[in-house]
């Protein structure tokens, strides 16, 4: 079964579109917990046990984590090794995992970057992997032909929530149409082969959640792509403007949410898990009172 069919059956199962994003930095742990780690292996083992409590306090009610890949890196090796144990552990708990790099290369290296995160013989447990597709095809076919086989998928940047994507996202071009809808197009074309029995493609777009008229354009134009949309929460996103990115089912996108989740202790108190446990909550009821029930 293709791996955007297994996603849409959990969001559908969950009534849920939540992405809980494991963006964890020292930072947002407890003074309790990062008490003492004053070395990038002290710090990433911190990290790990706090990403553990929070995907054993939200595997039930959501679908689906996102690790953001630079918060791990900045730590060195002891970073990486805590970025694959907080995706293996993740998926042992039956989440689907989206590991959220950005890779952008072209020919061998590009074919390498897919090894390492879709391969058969990666060692991290990645479901997709965020890609940035302004190369053009011959940077994002090699993921694709190992996504063929491998029962993996993409995300593809395509209208990006940051506040300046529009100094190229939104050009125009000869014909009419913007840079993030040539874009979509060409990411409808690198995922024709692998669309599910829903009518969604395991190589989807990344849109966020910030830019709900672009996002709205994008979903009437390219109805069988599945959106990953970032900017919910802490970046001004709210579940009025992410409405535009769904279909009349229902489905046809997950919404990430990172600060929300991992900080939301700091504003609720309690512990940082139940914390964690309740956003999600709150953010299903908020996202369900505007989609309506998911599969429908």
């Amino acid at each position: 079964m293709p791996v955007i069919d297994q996603l849409i059956e959990k969001i559908i199962d969950t009534q849920n579109p939540t992405c809980v994003g494991l963006d964890t930095i020292a930072d947002y742990l407890p003074e309790d917990l990062i008490a003492g780690a004053d070395t990038p292996a002290a710090i990433a083992e911190r990290i790990y046990a706090f990403n553990q409590k929070i995907i054993d306090s939200v595997c039930d009610i959501v679908p689906a984590v996102k690790i953001q890949i630079a918060c791990y890196e900045m730590y060195g090796a002891a970073g990486i090794d805590c970025f694959e144990r907080t995706a293996n552990y993740a998926k042992d708990k039956g989440l689907f995992v989206i590991a959220d790099g950005k890779r952008n290369d072209i020919g061998n290296t590009a074919g390498f970057y897919a090894a390492a995160f879709l391969g058969e013989k990666a060692t991290c447990a990645v479901d997709f992997l965020t890609v940035n597709g302004y190369l053009g095809t011959d940077g994002i076919q090699p993921f694709v032909d190992v996504c063929k086989r491998n029962e993996k998928g993409l995300f593809a940047l395509v209208k990006t929530s940051n506040p300046s994507s529009g100094e190229l996202q939104d050009l125009l071009l000869q014909d009419g149409r913007t840079v993030y809808e040539y874009m979509g197009g060409l990411v409808e074309k690198w995922g024709a082969e692998l669309v599910g029995r829903y009518g969604y493609s395991s190589v989807g777009a990344v849109v966020g959640a910030t830019h709900p008229m672009q996002a709205a354009r994008l979903r009437e134009r390219f109805p069988g792509m599945f959106f990953l949309i970032p900017g919910y929460g802490a970046q001004g996103g709210n579940a009025g403007m992410i409405r535009y990115s769904f279909d009349i089912r229902g489905l046809g996108g997950i919404v990430n949410n990172s600060r929300g989740v991992l900080c939301a202790y700091k504003k609720k108190g309690g512990t940082y898990y139940e914390a964690a446990r309740q956003a999600c909550i709150d953010m299903q009821k908020d996202l369900a009172a505007v989609i309506g029930r998911m599969g429908k």
